[in-house]
């Protein structure tokens, strides 16, 4: 047998040792400006170009939302937050129909605050890569001809996956605690489960 040939497991081993080494060091080097750039791009891009089939079947920007946005939201820590001390008396299957539920209302919400500003230009404002902690915010804003920017910013954490968006302030209102006191009033007065219903009405609304 060739030598070239009876190495071949070995160099098959070593090629693919390379291949997870380049992939881990790619992984490492994506920042959170990046995720944040890439994410918004796409979906702005998509909203331009579907204009015509959402304005026919409004579902398709949920759609849009879910497949290009939701990857890079944690909707388990967002819920958690939005909840407080609500959802460490919450049972386990109250936190996951709440966690759903909250995040079609975040699914939508979003996206029809992006789809208000579909043809304007993103501007990502200054980000240090190299002092991110685990922890940072990635600002922009969305240029308004004659008028005041848009700030949109982005508060992220590193995750075991990459980074992730855990709240979205626009024009300075965060989409998560926005809803934090309006939530936990119809939990103390009606209880959790009446939470969990009113947001699946008003999602299928």
């Amino acid at each position: 047998m060739p030598p070239a040939i009876s190495r071949l497991p070995q160099i098959c081993c070593v090629v693919l040792l390379l291949l997870l080494a380049s992939a881990r060091a790619t992984s490492q080097e994506i920042t959170p400006l990046d995720v944040v750039r890439d994410t918004s791009s796409r979906m702005l891009l998509a909203l331009q170009s579907e204009r015509p089939r959402i304005a026919q079947d409004p579902g398709r920007l949920d759609e849009l939302v879910a497949e290009i946005v939701l990857p890079y939201f944690d909707f388990r820590r967002m819920s958690q937050w939005v909840l407080g001390r609500n959802w460490r008396t919450a049972t386990a299957l109250q936190r996951e129909r709440f966690v759903e539920q909250f995040r079609l209302l975040l699914v939508r919400t979003y996206g029809r605050a992006l789809s208000e500003y579909a043809e304007e230009k993103v501007i990502y404002l200054p980000f240090d890569a190299g002092n991110a902690g685990d922890r940072v915010t990635v600002r922009t804003e969305i240029e308004q001809p004659g008028g005041t920017p848009i700030p949109i910013s982005y508060s992220m954490y590193q995750s075991g996956n990459g980074w992730k968006v855990y709240d979205v302030a626009v024009s300075g209102v965060s989409l998560v605690t926005n809803y934090r006191s309006s939530f936990g009033s119809i939990i103390r007065k009606d209880g959790m489960d009446s939470l969990i219903e009113q947001l699946g009405n008003r999602n299928r609304g």
